[in-house]
């Protein structure tokens, strides 16, 4: 058995019966709101009995550890043997699976598979996201960039706009996405005017954000030297104005990237897409009536 941690910082053990990865990430969160270090997170995961869990806890509690546990045991007998187990141990305890459970059930009127690991299936659903994440690889920084018809989002934007995470982001989410890097003087790919708008979004932020950025990049002075104009401000702004006249003869959605996170920013493109898609579908619907 693995030698105890020490009592001195408090504990929160993540007990799943399946990799715990839901509640890990709950937990982490929730720790972020306070100063670094404040706590410790370990994991149990792929707990079949509750004397797993009690030969896990015990040595831990007698060493004078402090700690809570953070479950998510969708097994229905082996559930109640673990909180009885936590409740006979006096341990603090949050269940972060059966309140959402019961609710789910109660509204839909279904009765749970209980099946653990669930949300790791290997679906359609899954598969699709390898296939983008595939094509964003594929399609990132500008390469293969005369084959982006089957695209469901394209970024467009100038160097330091977020245009690589984005893609990664909204892959992950499942679109297929490619990114168009654009530099000034240069001539965008002729793909570009061939896509539906719908499919094109223009990333900008401001001058003095993306010098920031650049100048961290560029990192001493005789890199400076060499790419000086990288970071320079009057350049920056050349790039933008000229990234902007391109973005309105496409028709693109522009998308400020500066001072967001990169799932606020994705959200914001998802919610454009849904709400061009809807109202297309409602002009079809009634064009069909008429």
């Amino acid at each position: 058995m693995e030698a105890c941690p020490t009592a001195d910082v408090p504990h929160v053990h993540v007990i799943s019966d399946s990799l715990g990865d839901t509640a890990f990430e709950v937990v982490r969160a929730a720790a972020g709101q306070f100063d670094e270090g404040i706590i410790a997170i370990d994991r149990l995961p792929k707990v079949r009995s509750a004397e797993q869990v009690q030969a896990y806890l015990v040595p831990r509690i007698e060493a004078g550890q402090h700690m809570a546990a953070f479950h998510t045991i969708v097994e229905p007998v082996l559930h109640a043997e673990v909180v009885n187990l936590l409740s006979a141990l006096r341990i603090p305890s949050v269940d972060l699976m059966a309140p959402a459970i019961d609710t789910i059930s109660i509204l839909a009127q279904a009765i749970p598979n209980g099946v653990p690991g669930s949300i790791h299936r290997t679906d359609d659903q899954y598969f699709k996201r390898i296939a983008c994440m595939e094509y964003f690889v594929e399609h990132d920084d500008g390469r293969n960039a005369d084959d982006i018809a089957e695209a469901d989002i394209v970024l467009l934007g100038i160097s330091r706009t977020s245009k690589t995470p984005l893609s990664m982001y909204l892959a992950y989410r499942g679109y297929k996405v490619a990114n168009i890097p654009l530099a000034l003087g240069v001539e965008p790919p002729a793909s570009l005017f061939e896509l539906d708008p719908i499919h094109l979004f223009g990333l900008l932020s401001t001058t003095d954000v993306i010098a920031g950025i650049r100048d961290r990049r560029l990192g001493d002075d005789f890199a400076r030297a060499v790419a000086g104009s990288y970071a320079d401000p009057s350049e920056i702004t050349r790039e933008m104005d000229e990234a902007r006249a391109l973005m309105r003869r496409l028709g693109c959605m522009i998308v400020r990237t500066d001072g967001k996170a990169i799932e606020e920013s994705a959200s914001e493109i998802e919610r454009h897409l849904e709400t061009v898609k809807a109202a297309r579908a409602s002009r079809s619907a009634n064009t069909s009536r008429d």
